[in-house]
């Protein structure tokens, strides 16, 4: 017998949900402004509740948008946007039940993938998640770092007055497009609370566009941080960048000189970044940007294992057959083979074993066969096939979300 119940939210019920999810983070409780502002980003839809009668003790929230996988292909993606357990009732299968109707009802919708960022890594990957994506934080000083004379670098950069930075970044968004495996659609109620609140009139970031001969291409998203002191009066400021985008090289780089040409900074700060984006070399001394930190990003988890390998494209070399294992959506455990015409399921003989969660790991592109292989993620039946894999599955670009949710 449990002493609980886990059910959709209702919507006289979103508030007293968000505001149990903050108190399991930490956060502040939500003031009256704050819910009259931004609370229609938190929808009753597609969140599962855990109560105590009429008292919620968990939460766990998603939205339902879109995701680019390797080959370019789109699809639904179930982003798990929040989950939290009452402080006195963790450890109780709360967390566990939630998760298992929330995995539950992305597949009775029919999404293939859910993917969501983990407070703590330790926790997820039992309900079928991997660390699918890493992202770097990035820190240059200035005035030291500035760009190399060859990098090409065209058209205008703007300043955006904070109405327009509410206005305008959206559509920009959509423009600029998931070009990347792991980026994914921000859905219209993601921008008030984790765009407008922050850039808009009541919030402290600056917003700037690039343009360039067919338009607006680009845009960075960045705040200060005064770092002067009593002792240290003359320290400049740190710039620290929360999200960048661009259509092209050209405008990535026009984005960057902006940011390093502003003046009374003495470094810029940038989190989440592509574990590849090429700064080193845009740089005319290399040793200007230094990587302070490589961490896991978005974490991603298959829910139809078929629809999943299918919709990726794959390089060449010949079939691997893979055996996978899901405890929690037992209906994708079986063997699959994957090729570069694409995947199908198969009864032929498995040549290697893992679990689900890996096979997030290795689904995008992040992490090879053969380092899953080493680190025990991977059961080698045929030891030629972990090579295979490899080519499979390597993609030239590394995935990245880039997305706060």
């Amino acid at each position: 017998m449990t002493d609980f119940d886990v059910r959709p939210v209702a919507e006289d019920e979103r508030r007293a949900t968000f505001d149990l999810l903050g108190r399991s983070l930490h956060t502040n409780r939500v003031s009256d402004e704050f819910w009259s502002r931004y609370g229609g980003s938190w929808p009753a839809a597609h969140k599962f509740g855990a109560f105590d009668g009429a008292a919620p003790i968990g939460i766990a929230s998603s939205l339902e948008t879109r995701i680019a996988v390797p080959g370019g292909e789109v699809l639904a993606l179930g982003a798990v946007d929040g989950v939290g357990v009452r402080a006195d009732r963790t450890r109780r299968g709360v967390l566990t039940a939630m998760m298992a109707a929330q995995l539950a009802d992305f597949a009775a919708r029919g999404i293939p993938l859910a993917a969501l960022h983990a407070s703590e890594p330790t926790i997820y990957g039992r309900f079928g998640y991997g660390s699918a994506a890493l992202a770097k934080t990035v820190w240059l000083p200035r005035p030291a770092a500035r760009l190399h004379e060859r990098v090409a670098v065209r058209g205008d950069v703007r300043m955006l007055t904070p109405d327009e930075a509410v206005r305008e970044i959206p559509a920009l968004y959509e423009r600029i497009g998931l070009h990347r495996a792991g980026m994914i659609g921000r859905p219209a109620h993601w921008w008030p609370v984790a765009h407008d609140r922050l850039a808009g009139p009541h919030g402290s970031h600056v917003v700037a566009v690039h343009s360039g001969p067919d338009g607006d291409d680009g845009y960075v998203v960045y705040d200060t941080l005064d770092r002067r002191t009593l002792d240290s009066p003359d320290e400049g400021a740190v710039l620290k960048v929360r999200e960048l985008n661009a259509v092209d090289p050209a405008a990535h780089a026009a984005l960057w000189r902006f940011l390093l040409s502003i003046d009374l900074v003495s470094g810029i700060r940038a989190r989440y970044r592509p574990v590849d984006e090429p700064l080193a070399p845009m740089l005319a001394d290399h040793r200007h940007v230094r990587t302070a930190d490589v961490e896991d990003d978005l974490w991603l988890r298959p829910v139809d294992v078929t629809a999943a390998l299918a919709a990726r494209t794959y390089r060449a070399a010949d079939p691997v057959v893979l055996a996978v294992r899901d405890r929690m959506l037992p209906a994708n455990t079986g063997c699959y083979e994957v090729g570069p015409d694409g995947a199908h399921r198969t009864d032929a003989a498995a040549d290697l074993v893992l679990d689900v969660d890996t096979l997030g790991m290795l689904y995008l592109g992040q992490w090879t066969a053969t380092a899953l292989a080493h680190a025990g993620r991977v059961e080698v039946v045929h030891p030629s096939a972990v090579a295979r894999a490899d080519e499979l599955f390597t993609t030239i670009a590394a995935p990245w979300c880039g997305t706060y949710f």
